[in-house]
C-alpha cells in the first residue's frame, strides 16, 4: 500500500472512530493499514504497553543462545567519516547512522517475540520482530505528544544516570533532537511545550543493562485532528531520532553512508483504539533475510562523536530486552 492511500485510510478510520493497527517503513514510500479486528494474530502480533492480541503460552528454550557479529571497525569507521565530513560542512547537526549485523540464535522470530519485554513489541509475518523502547507519538483528548530518545550509557557504571545526563555530547545530541522534534510538532500544533527533560529509563538486555535518555514535547491540535489523523502522522514522518537534523539533507547523508535499505527499520507502527492513538519508532529490529537473521542499529552523530565510541553503542543496542 502506497504512501496516500496509508494517509486516505487513517484519516477514513479516524473520522469513524474506528479502531486500526498501521505500519509504515522508514521512507514512508509504503506500508499497511488494518482495522483492528481484522488482523490474524497468526501473522502479526503486538503488545502496545498491555494492549495485546498475544497469545497465553509460548514455547521459549532454557537456555537462550545469542551471539552478534558486527562489521568491522575499519568498514564502520569508513562510513563514520562520510558522517562526520557532513557535519564538519555543516550539512548537518545530528545524523543517525545504523548497519547490519548478523546474529545467531536458538530461537525463531516467534520466540524471540515471546522471551523479551519492550514497551512496544510487534511480530509481523514472520519477516521481522521488532521490540521498541521509544514511543513515536501519541494522539488523545485533542494533545499531541512526541517522546525524543537520544543518549546511551552502560548502567553498570558508577553513577551512569547524571553522566550521561551531563556529557557533553550527549547533551548536544539531545538537545539537538528535541529541538527537532518541537519544530516538528509545530507543524500540526499549536502550543508546542517541553513537558519533561532528559528523563532517564533503565533496560536489562541478555547482554548488559543500559540507561537511555528521553524528552517529553507535546502541543494542541486542532478540534477536528481525527478527520486528518493520517495527514498529521506523515507529516511528522520519518521520525526525526533516527533521521536528524537538518532533516532532508540528513536523510541523503545517511543514504550515502549506510549503503543499505532500512526497510521498515526505523519507520513506525501504531494502534488507534477509536479514541487515542498510540505509535512507536522501530528500533530493537530483528530482520528474517535469505542470509539468516540480522539485526539493525546505531546511533547520532555530531561534532563531538568519537569512532570507536559509537561502533561500541551500535553493538551494544543488538541485545534481546529482557525487562
Amino acid at each position: 500500500m502506497k504512501a496516500d492511500e496509508i494517509i486516505n485510510k487513517m484519516n477514513f478510520f479516524g473520522m469513524a472512530g474506528k479502531p486500526f493497527f498501521f505500519i509504515v517503513d522508514y521512507l514512508c514510500n509504503y506500508g499497511f493499514v488494518f482495522p483492528l479486528n481484522e488482523i490474524d494474530p497468526s501473522e502479526i502480533i503486538f503488545n502496545f504497553q498491555g494492549f495485546s492480541n498475544e497469545s497465553d503460552y509460548f514455547d521459549i528454550p532454557k537456555n537462550i543462545e545469542f551471539t552478534k557479529h558486527p562489521v568491522s571497525f575499519c568498514e564502520y569507521e569508513k562510513k563514520f567519516k562520510i558522517v562526520y565530513e557532513n557535519i564538519l560542512l555543516g550539512n548537518s547537526y545530528l545524523t543517525n547512522l545504523t548497519q547490519q549485523t548478523p546474529v545467531k540464535t536458538n530461537l525463531n522470530l516467534l520466540q524471540l517475540y515471546y522471551c523479551s519485554k519492550a514497551k512496544f513489541k510487534l511480530y509481523f509475518k514472520n519477516k521481522f520482530v521488532v521490540f521498541s523502547p521509544e514511543p513515536f507519538v501519541r494522539i488523545c483528548d485533542g494533545k499531541i505528544f512526541s517522546y525524543p530518545m537520544k543518549g546511551t550509557i552502560d548502567a553498570d557504571i558508577d553513577n551512569a544516570g547524571e553522566i550521561l545526563k551531563n556529557d557533553f555530547k550527549e547533551k548536544a545530541e539531545h538537545n539537538t533532537i528535541v529541538d527537532l522534534i518541537r519544530n516538528d510538532l509545530s507543524m500540526v500544533a499549536k502550543n508546542v511545550t517541553v513537558q519533561r527533560f532528559q528523563y532517564i529509563e533503565k533496560i536489562t538486555t541478555n547482554c548488559k543493562s543500559l540507561f537511555q535518555m528521553s524528552s517529553e514535547i507535546s502541543g494542541d491540535l486542532p478540534e477536528n485532528y481525527l478527520n486528518h489523523i493520517g495527514d498529521i502522522m506523515f507529516k511528522l514522518l520519518p521520525a526525526g531520532s533516527i533521521t536528524g537534523a537538518p532533516k532532508v539533507k540528513t536523510c541523503e547523508i545517511i543514504r550515502e553512508a549506510e549503503k543499505y535499505e532500512r526497510g521498515f527499520f526505523t519507520g513506525v507502527f501504531g494502534i488507534f483504539d477509536g479514541v487515542k492513538l498510540e505509535s512507536a519508532v522501530m528500533i530493537r529490529f530483528i530482520e528474517n533475510t535469505s542470509n539468516g537473521l540480522v539485526y539493525k542499529s546505531g546511533g547520532g552523530i555530531t561534532c563531538f562523536s568519537n569512532a570507536k565510541k559509537e561502533y561500541q553503542e551500535m553493538i551494544d543496542k543488538v541485545y534481546i530486552p529482557f525487562a
